[in-house]
């Protein structure tokens, strides 16, 4: 697992790529990296303009990406499946989905569903485009499902008691939360997969700190100071990208592993495989979360 470099990855001409949240920040790092290496990336993004700003910024640093652009609204499990039912309309193959999208501590608000807008987004959105989009990936041995966690996970705990904090919301509680459930569904997919016999590998990134846009619902003195101390202490988006890309290109990577930065505290640094809180792998609360996903989202898989 030593060293990771996007040039010595083989062409991967012919593959297929899903990236929510492909639109900016390392969605967008994340597309154009897997554009380089030969994959036609499926940008799937919330906004039309924004998608295609992106779009336009990978072209011209490599013409010859392949790139197609379909909207997706995480926010809305009718959309999650308009999006899906419109891109089985289109293709019939599908390689690697990278669930990136997230939101990161905003104030107190719902998805179109009623869920608490992190674990809705961050989480459960992920959760049933994975479920729908699973049987596709299992015709393609060797595809992947890449699930997007953090650093803040260590500090999450699933509360069943008050899942979507309609008791009492805390931004940052509720971001561990979310993406302590990102990593719990990444470890419980693999263990799933294998019982089913199924040759998809799930596993999980996290991109340290990295200065993307995902900071916007911090204090403003918070981005102030992020702003002027993060180009010596933080990631680039184009670094908080490797993670991802290491977890889903490298030919080294097993089932249910856990990639992030190798610097101090996992902040920054080259991707490197890394370990997760104790809590994560609790596999009975796994069990219990993935159940409670799929009441949630009405979808039944694995």
């Amino acid at each position: 697992m030593n060293g990771f470099k996007l040039e010595e990855i083989p062409s991967q001409s012919g593959k297929i790529a899903i990236v929510t949240g492909a639109n900016s920040g390392l969605g967008l790092e994340t597309a154009e990296g897997l554009a380089k290496v030969g994959y036609k990336v499926i940008m799937a993004a919330r906004n039309q303009e924004k998608a295609e700003e992106a779009q336009a910024k990978i072209l011209k640093k490599n013409p010859n990406a392949m790139l197609d652009i379909l909207l997706l609204d995480l926010n809305s499990l009718a959309a999650i499946k308009k999006f899906t039912e419109n891109f089985l309309n289109k293709y019939d193959q599908l390689d690697l989905l990278v669930n990136n999208a997230g939101l990161m501590m905003p104030p107190y608000q719902k998805t179109k569903d009623g869920f608490e807008s992190q674990i809705g987004i961050n989480h459960l959105g992920h959760f049933l485009l994975t479920g729908l989009l699973i049987d596709t990936l299992n015709r393609f041995p060797g595809s992947r499902v890449v699930s997007l966690s953090s650093i803040a996970h260590k500090n999450g705990k699933i509360n069943f008691e008050d899942f979507h904090s309609r008791k009492k919301y805390n931004a940052q509680g509720a971001y561990s939360q979310s993406k302590l459930a990102c990593l719990m569904f990444a470890y419980e997919l693999q263990r799933r997969l294998d019982k089913k016999d199924y040759k998809i590998v799930s596993v999980a990134a996290h991109p340290g700190v990295a200065m993307t846009n995902l900071m916007q619902y911090l204090p403003p003195f918070m981005v102030k100071v992020g702003k002027a101390i993060g180009p010596l202490l933080l990631q680039p988006p184009k670094m908080g990208a490797m993670p991802t890309l290491r977890a889903a290109l490298d030919p080294s990577v097993k089932g249910g592993e856990y990639f992030g930065p190798s610097g101090f505290g996992e902040i920054k640094g080259a991707p490197e495989r890394v370990h997760s809180s104790r809590r994560s792998l609790d596999r009975e609360v796994a069990n219990k979360l993935w159940e409670l996903s799929e009441k949630e989202t009405g979808i039944k898989f694995l």
